[in-house]
């Protein structure tokens, strides 16, 4: 049983929210950073350090040595989220020194993503169409097929399905309304008459359960009338993936539902260039689309796959051939 939080209660319980309430003001959502400064909030206080002055760089390390965190990128995100609270309490001249000595962990090797195939894909979604009801949730089968669609299809993140609501849905101009979203942004993501279809069904299996469905009701929801949480999403997905027969390829681990959004973002890369399109002049267009800030973020999505290279290759061939023929041979 988790225990019931009653917020923060160390010696730096004041800094830890006055940090929180900067970070947020500026648009951050810090909600795992939050987790992680609960933990240490909570560590401070079974430990009875009553003082700054006794938060010492060996009870950080004794803090990091008490959350194992195996995977390097996991240890630092925690380390990070110290580090970058305590630097903020030095700025606001709160304490004169951070605590945290110790470095972050070097990762010795870079997660691919599993890009699934539209032929993987499609089995996704059967398989997710054929989920029955049970005692949490009705139109379950209808709900994971469209989730599962609309992260493959429009490269949604998770928690931007879970916040949608039916008054996000325009059918007339076939576009969802994803609000609130990473870094407090809003925009609209155009969809086509398949999603349109999809969603249409969705939302009419919804109704023959209740007999109306309001603007503000999540659309893919329990029988409680809550949304569908994004780490059921995540389950549920880790769940059907054993039923895809997917062959996972040397240097990549088992797919995760965040990976969806990876294969939309390459998927469309490599109809840019099937097309004979400059990815170059549309990847501001792309991650206008998956709500990026800036291009640079949208380029961690884009994985170099063998079809992908080809293409690539030979557009450099095609840009290059007129000064090749120039060279002496």
């Amino acid at each position: 049983m988790s225990r019931l939080w009653t917020g923060f209660r160390s010696v730096f319980a004041d800094g830890i929210q006055a940090f929180l309430a900067y970070k947020r003001a500026l648009g951050r959502q810090y909600r795992a950073e939050e987790s992680a400064l609960r933990l240490f909030d909570r560590f401070l206080v079974q430990h009875r350090i009553a003082t700054a002055a006794d938060v010492t760089p060996a009870t950080i390390d004794d803090f990091l040595v008490s959350r194992p965190r195996p995977a390097p990128r996991s240890y630092n995100h925690l380390h990070g989220t110290l580090v970058r609270f305590f630097d903020w309490m030095i700025r606001q001249e709160r304490l004169l020194d951070s605590p945290v000595r110790s470095k972050p962990r070097r990762g010795t090797r870079v997660r691919l993503p599993f890009l699934l195939d539209p032929a993987a894909a499609r089995r996704l979604f059967d398989v997710a169409g054929r989920l029955p009801d049970n005692n949490f949730t009705t139109c379950r089968g209808s709900s994971f097929r469209t989730i599962f669609t609309l992260l493959y299809g429009l490269g949604l993140r998770v928690g931007e399905v879970e916040r949608l609501r039916v008054g996000d849905i325009d059918a007339t101009r076939r576009v969802l309304h994803i609000r609130d979203t990473k870094f407090a942004k809003s925009r609209f993501v155009p969809y086509g008459p398949r999603i349109d279809t999809l969603l249409t069904a969705h939302l009419a299996r919804r109704a023959q359960q209740q007999q109306l469905l309001s603007a503000e009701m999540p659309v893919f929801a329990q029988r409680s009338g809550r949304p569908i949480r994004a780490d059921t999403i995540s389950l549920t997905f880790h769940r059907l993936v054993p039923q895809l027969g997917l062959v996972v390829p040397d240097g990549a681990i088992g797919p995760r539902v965040h990976d969806l959004r990876h294969a939309f973002a390459t998927r469309t890369l490599l109809r840019w260039y099937r097309n004979g399109l400059d990815p170059r002049s549309r990847l501001l267009s792309l991650a206008t689309f998956l709500g990026h800030v800036n291009p640079a973020s949208t380029a961690v999505y884009l994985t170099m796959t063998p079809e992908l290279l080809s293409h690539a290759s030979e557009r450099f061939r095609t840009w290059a051939k007129p000064v090749l023929e120039e060279v002496p041979r």
